[in-house]
């Protein structure tokens, strides 16, 4: 696992030299990668406009992290790492030449017309494994509800103005009383009309013929003796066959065939969407932070680092002592609201501007 933060740092002399110190150290100790991350120059706007956007952003983060997330869970192999440590502001996309409040409503409106299709392909996708479902438990059950397709053919039926074959359920203990009780179970049960047509290591399924005008006294006496007689209409189980086909090839469609799949072709698009979103968000929240902290003229450098979390403390104390000129009361465990940012294990306060990525995708894109 790795930790990869966004820092950033004003173009003083003195921090112009700490950045030169650190690195050389990185070179020296590899405590960790240093990247420039270029960020364009944004419309600031008034002082109240920029502590709005900074709250904003901060709960726009959250928000874009967690769909992030969500659309990642199907697997890619995209090499997001570059992407970042490679990163350039999108003109087309996010023109830099409007007001920072106008780009903060983009990035809201683009997250939440994704979170908004996530939750309608989402269900749509449930909806068919769930439908789909119900009908593979109705055809791999046991045989007091599984399909009988499989098992009756159309011959084993006799349904005619008069007469009907039933089916009944079995178990196995019970093969002897049905022998010597189904023909008296009602006055018009065809003699020797019973036959096994399927057994399992429970019991089996017989047919037996009857006059329909009959059928309701048989199923009591049936149900006395722990019989159970089952509903079944050959055509029906055959339509029920074809759904669970169609629906089968439906839920490949939207989800197990990743080529083709719907469902896993949006959550790819979705996904693609959202991580572009995030880290121009990334990139937004560091310039309003760096002009909160630092102040106007917008004189700043930002700087991605990427280091081994067993090295994370040693490369944080590194930055503490190379930057404590920026606030020589920073410590470690004072609290930042400004850097507070729930969910990206943000926490700390520290001298310069920090904000820490969460690499669980990241990870696993390499």
């Amino acid at each position: 696992m790795t930790d990869l933060w966004l820092i950033s740092v004003p173009l003083d002399k003195t921090s112009s030299t700490s950045v030169e110190k650190l690195k050389r150290t990185i070179a020296k100790t590899k405590l960790a990668t240093c990247c420039k991350f270029s960020i364009p120059e944004l419309k600031v706007g008034i002082l109240d406009s920029l502590l709005s956007v900074s709250d904003d952003l901060s709960r726009l983060d959250t928000l874009t992290e967690g769909l992030v997330m969500i659309s990642f869970c199907v697997g890619f192999s995209v090499d997001l790492m570059s992407y970042v440590t490679q990163f350039q502001w999108d003109q087309a996309r996010y023109p830099t030449a409007v007001p920072l409040t106008s780009l903060a409503d983009m990035i809201s409106k683009e997250i939440s017309q994704v979170e908004a299709e996530l939750k309608t392909q989402t269900a749509a996708y449930n909806n068919v494994k769930s439908s789909l479902q119900i009908l593979e438990h109705k055809l791999e059950g046991n045989l007091q509800n599984r399909s009988l397709n499989d098992i009756v053919k159309k011959e084993d039926l006799i349904v005619s103005e008069y007469l009907t074959t039933v089916l009944v359920v079995v178990t196995k203990a019970n093969y002897l009383l049905w022998e010597r009780t189904y023909e008296s179970m009602s006055e018009f049960v065809v003699p020797r009309s019973s036959r096994k047509l399927y057994e399992d290591q429970e019991g089996g399924v017989f047919s037996v013929t009857l006059f329909k005008k009959n059928l309701s006294e048989f199923k009591s006496k049936a149900q006395h003796n722990k019989f159970i007689v089952r509903e079944y209409s050959y055509d029906l189980e055959e339509q029920m066959q074809e759904e669970t086909k169609q629906l089968s090839v439906h839920k490949k469609e939207q989800y197990v065939s990743r080529a083709s799949g719907v469902y896993v072709r949006w959550l790819k698009m979705s996904f693609s969407q959202a991580f572009i979103a995030w880290i121009h968000l990334k990139a937004l929240r560091v310039f309003v932070e760096s002009v909160l902290r630092y102040g106007l003229p917008v004189n700043y450098q930002a700087f991605l680092l990427q280091t081994d979390k067993k090295r994370s403390k040693k490369l944080r104390k590194e930055l503490a002592s190379l930057f404590v000129h920026l606030d020589p009361t920073a410590t470690a465990s004072k609290k930042d609201v400004n850097c507070d940012i729930p969910g990206l294990l943000q926490q700390e306060y520290f001298s310069y501007i920090s904000f820490q990525i969460s690499t669980n995708v990241l990870d696993y894109s390499y």
